[in-house]
C-alpha cells in the first residue's frame, strides 16, 4: 500500500513537471511567435541609442529585418508557403486600398505646391487669423474635420501640406505643427459617428452608436479642451509676423474644395481627385503646361516609394503574426488574471492597446479583441458601452503615438521629416490615456460604466 501511495505521488510529481515545462515551452513558443515586433522595436531603438539620433535609423530597414525574421521563424510550411502569407497580407484590400490614397496624396500635394496653392493657402489664413492663434486654429480645424469626415487619413491629407508651410513660414517646428495636426484627426477618429473605428466598436459590443458616444464624450472632449488649452497658453509668445497679401486668391480654390469636402463626409479617394482636378484646371488658367503639371504630380507619386514599401513590409510582418497565432496567444495570456470591473476594464485597454501596436491598424485592433472584451464585459458587469468606448480610445491613442502608424507616415512623408519627430509633440494622445485611466479608476463616468 505504502509502496502504491508513493508511486502515484511520484507520478504526480512528474505529471507537476511537464505540465510545467509545458507551460514554459508554450510561453516560448507564444513570445517568439511575436518576435518579428520585438526584433523591429529592438534593431530601430538599439540603433537609434547607439548612434544618439533617433532620426538616423531607417524604419524600412528595421522593418525589412524584422520582416525576414518573421519569414523564418513561421516554421511547420514550406519557404513558398510563408512567403505566400507575408504577400496575401501585403497585398490585403484595405492596404492596397491604402497605397491608392498615398499615390492620390503624393501626386495633390506635390501639384498644389508646385502651382503656389499651398504659399496661397498659408497667406490667406495668416492674414484672417492672428500668429498667435495659428496653431489652435489648426488642432480645432483637425478635430473638426475629422469628427465630420470620421476618418484621421482624411484629415491628415487636407490639413499637412497647409501647416507644413505655416510652420516654415512663421519659422516654428514643422514636427510640432505636425503633431497638432494628428491629435486633431485621432479626436474625430475616436468619436465620431462614421469612424471605421466607432462602427467597428459598437458592432462588436452590440451597443448604439449614440450610446457609445456619450460614453466616449466625457473622456475625448476633456482631452480635446485641455489640449487646446495648451496650444493657447503656448501661443502667447508667438511673435508677429509680417503678411505678403500679394497672391493669387484663385489658387486658393484646390485646398478649399479639398477642406469642405473633406468636411461634408466625402471619401478621401474622391475628395483627393476633385483636388488634383481643380488643381489641373487652375493652373491651365494660370499658364501652366500639362506636361509640366504632370511632372509635378509624378514627382509627388514617386515621393511616396518609400512610405509604400514600409506599409507592405508592416501589412505582411504582422499578417504572418496573425496567422502563426501570436495574436491569440497575447490574448490568452492577458485575460488569464482579471480580477474586478476596475482589472476588466484595464485589460479590455491593454488588449487593444497591444494588438494595436502588433497590428498599426486601429479598426483591425478593435475587431480583432471584440469578441473576448465582450465576454469580459459580460463576467464582470461592464456595460457594453463602456467597452465599445475604452476599445476606441485606447486604440487610437496607441496609433497615435506609434511612428509606423499609416497617419503618422503619411503626415511626416508629405512634410519629408522623420516618423518619429513629432511623437515628443504628441499631446493629445497622452491626455487622453491619462483621461481613460482616470476613467478606469474612478468607474467615471459612472452612468456609463454598468448596464
Amino acid at each position: 500500500m505504502t509502496t502504491h501511495c508513493l508511486e502515484l505521488v511520484s507520478t504526480e510529481r512528474k505529471w507537476g513537471e511537464m505540465s510545467k515545462s509545458s507551460t514554459i515551452t508554450s510561453h516560448a513558443i507564444g513570445i517568439l511567435k511575436l518576435s518579428p515586433v520585438i526584433v523591429f522595436l529592438g534593431v530601430y531603438l538599439t540603433t537609434s541609442i547607439v548612434s544618439r539620433d533617433f532620426y538616423k535609423m531607417p524604419i524600412s530597414v528595421a522593418l525589412l529585418v524584422a520582416s525576414v525574421w518573421s519569414v523564418v521563424i513561421y516554421s511547420g510550411k514550406p519557404l513558398t508557403q510563408r512567403i505566400e502569407t507575408f504577400s496575401k497580407a501585403a497585398g490585403h484590400s484595405n492596404i492596397l486600398y491604402m497605397i491608392w490614397i498615398f499615390l492620390l496624396a503624393g501626386a495633390f500635394a506635390s501639384l498644389a505646391r508646385e502651382l503656389g496653392a499651398v504659399d496661397a493657402t498659408v497667406k490667406f489664413t495668416l492674414s484672417v487669423f492672428p500668429a498667435g492663434f495659428i496653431v489652435p486654429t489648426l488642432f480645432f480645424a483637425a478635430c473638426f474635420i475629422s469628427l465630420s469626415i470620421g476618418t484621421s487619413v482624411g484629415t491628415v491629407v487636407a490639413l499637412t501640406p497647409i501647416s507644413v508651410d505655416l510652420a516654415q513660414t512663421t519659422g516654428d517646428n514643422v514636427a510640432f505643427y505636425l503633431a497638432v495636426i494628428l491629435g486633431g484627426a485621432f479626436f474625430g477618429d475616436n468619436l465620431s459617428f462614421i469612424s471605421d473605428t466607432t462602427i467597428a466598436a459598437t458592432r462588436s459590443q452590440r451597443c448604439g452608436m449614440s450610446e457609445k458616444f456619450k460614453a466616449n464624450l466625457w473622456i475625448a472632449v476633456p482631452a480635446a479642451v485641455v489640449t487646446l488649452s495648451i496650444y493657447i497658453f503656448m501661443s502667447y509668445d508667438t511673435p508677429a509676423i509680417t503678411v505678403d497679401n500679394n497672391y493669387n486668391p484663385w489658387l486658393i480654390l484646390p485646398y478649399m474644395l479639398v477642406i469642405i469636402m473633406a468636411a461634408i463626409g466625402v471619401n478621401v479617394t474622391i475628395v483627393l481627385c476633385s483636388g488634383i482636378f481643380s488643381a489641373l484646371i487652375t493652373g491651365w488658367f494660370t499658364n501652366r503646361s500639362l506636361i509640366d503639371m504632370s511632372v509635378f504630380m509624378g514627382n509627388g507619386i514617386d515621393s511616396m516609394g518609400q512610405l509604400i514599401i514600409i506599409t507592405l513590409l508592416a501589412a505582411g510582418m504582422l499578417g504572418i503574426i496573425k496567422e502563426s497565432g501570436g495574436i491569440d496567444y497575447l490574448l490568452q495570456v492577458t485575460t488569464r488574471r482579471v480580477k474586478g470591473s476596475r482589472g476588466a476594464q484595464a485589460t479590455i485597454a491593454f488588449l487593444v492597446g497591444i494588438v494595436n501596436l502588433c497590428t498599426a491598424n486601429n479598426t483591425v485592433a478593435i475587431i480583432t479583441v471584440g469578441d473576448i472584451s465582450r465576454e469580459i464585459s459580460s463576467r464582470f458587469g461592464i456595460a457594453p458601452r463602456k467597452t465599445a468606448s475604452l476599445l476606441d480610445s485606447a486604440s487610437c491613442i496607441v496609433q497615435c503615438l506609434i511612428p509606423y502608424g499609416a497617419q503618422t507616415l503619411l503626415a511626416t512623408s508629405l512634410a519629408g521629416i522623420s516618423p518619429i519627430a513629432p511623437f515628443p509633440y504628441l499631446y493629445y494622445p497622452w491626455i487622453l490615456s491619462v483621461l481613460v485611466t482616470i476613467s478606469i479608476i474612478l468607474q467615471f463616468p459612472r452612468n456609463h460604466c454598468h448596464p
